[in-house]
């Protein structure tokens, strides 16, 4: 059976929010792209190879840096991934669990950050680029060095990762013993039987021969510069998304706002055509709306106008590829409740609504998108996997 992306998706759907949620995390975990560039993950028995990354605190790092260590755990991870957020904590419990015994914990970041899909960042509230794993590191508090490999892939082009999280476990010499998964439990809904790395790191403190050398990995694929294929091909499917336009009365705008139909969280933008900043700030909105398409999210679009402009209205819209819920609102501004003390020359204006009409957020002017970004993430109403 062949996996495509429109399958996890159409699985998800079918399935609805709770199943589909459970279904879409075994899809997403051990669905990783194995294409032909992919390099070789490095053998057992192989030395080490050295590296000069820089780290989230602004140091540079190499396999000198962790000269004390006796063993030396090397973990290719990443911001975006499910599977790898879910890691982390245990991530940390390996460095607090043996920071006296001599064994170190560095994690690697693969990716380049320009080959990730929109809609694989709506997995998480911080891209895959340095700055984002700086902000993820010291919301997670992370207490091992978290280094960035995502421009160059030098280092990870020597080890050969194939997916986040992918552990490497070094002897005193620097020679591979392990490589492999955490642990067995991928999906983080029964006990976990194997410990894997655990098992490697303590064969080695005792040294004694790892009892398993290999294990199979599971998460997200490595994102590899030379996928760009892969992200010309999303943008060919958004861009053949209709875009629609309906005429929408002071009625519609109140079901619009109440949100009591749709189960998700909604982003509303009124805007006005001819309005500078409201066409400047629109290709975000639809980034959004792209970055979160398989979540509990929606985005609507209201253009405050008059039906005469309906065509270009409409012609914006396709411009832009908004394929959502668009409307053309053409009555008074002072119908509409939290709208009623403006006009449409003080457009745009954005409201957050989750179901159930509850406004978590309203904005007259120019809102800062990563700072929406995260806000919609962090609703509960997105459902998010791991918290």
């Amino acid at each position: 059976m062949k996996i495509t992306t429109d399958s996890l998706v159409n699985s998800f759907r079918i399935c609805g929010a709770a199943a589909g949620q459970v279904l879409l995390l075994l899809l997403i975990s051990s669905f990783v792209v194995c294409g032909h560039d992919n390099p070789k993950t490095l053998a057992i028995g192989s030395r080490a190879p050295d590296f000069n990354l820089e780290g989230i605190d602004g140091k540079m790092y190499s396999l000198q840096s962790f000269k004390e260590a006796k063993v030396l755990v090397v973990v290719f991870t990443c911001n975006h991934c499910p599977t790898a957020q879910a890691y982390e904590e245990r991530m940390k419990s390996l460095v607090t669990d043996y920071k006296d015994r001599k064994v170190e914990l560095v994690a690697i970041m693969p990716n380049y950050a320009g080959s990730l899909r929109y809609d694989e960042l709506g997995w998480s509230d911080e891209p895959d680029d340095f700055e984002g794993m700086k902000r993820r590191a010291k919301d997670r508090a992370f207490n091992f060095p978290y280094l960035y490999d995502g421009d160059t892939e030098e280092t990870a082009l020597k080890y050969g990762p194939v997916s986040t999280p992918h552990v490497f476990i070094f002897d005193q010499n620097r020679i591979l013993r392990y490589t492999g998964r955490i642990d067995d439990e991928e999906n983080f809904r029964k006990p976990v039987r194997s410990q894997d790395a655990r098992n490697a790191i303590e064969a080695l403190l005792q040294n004694q021969p790892v009892p398993v050398q290999t294990t199979r990995t599971f998460g997200c694929s490595i994102k590899w510069k030379s996928k760009s294929d892969w992200l010309a091909k999303a943008d060919e499917a958004w861009a053949k998304k209709a875009v629609k336009l309906d005429i929408a009365d002071p009625e519609d705008v109140d079901a619009t706002l109440k949100n009591t139909t749709s189960g998700n969280l909604r982003l509303i933008y009124f805007w006005s055509e001819g309005c500078k900043a409201c066409e400047t700030a629109f290709p975000e909105y639809v980034k959004l709306a792209r970055i979160y398409q398989e979540r509990e999210f929606e985005l609507v679009t209201i253009c405050a106008g008059d039906s005469t402009n309906f065509q270009s209205v409409l012609a914006f819209l396709e411009k832009q590829q908004s394929a959502g819920d668009n409307k053309l609102y053409t009555d008074d501004l002072e119908k509409i409740k939290p709208l009623s003390s403006l006009s449409g020359e003080q457009l745009p204006y954005t409201i957050l609504v989750e179901p159930g009409g509850k406004i978590v957020f309203s904005k007259q002017g120019l809102t800062d998108p990563e700072f929406l970004r995260r806000m919609i993430f962090n609703d509960p109403y997105m459902g998010r996997l791991f918290r």
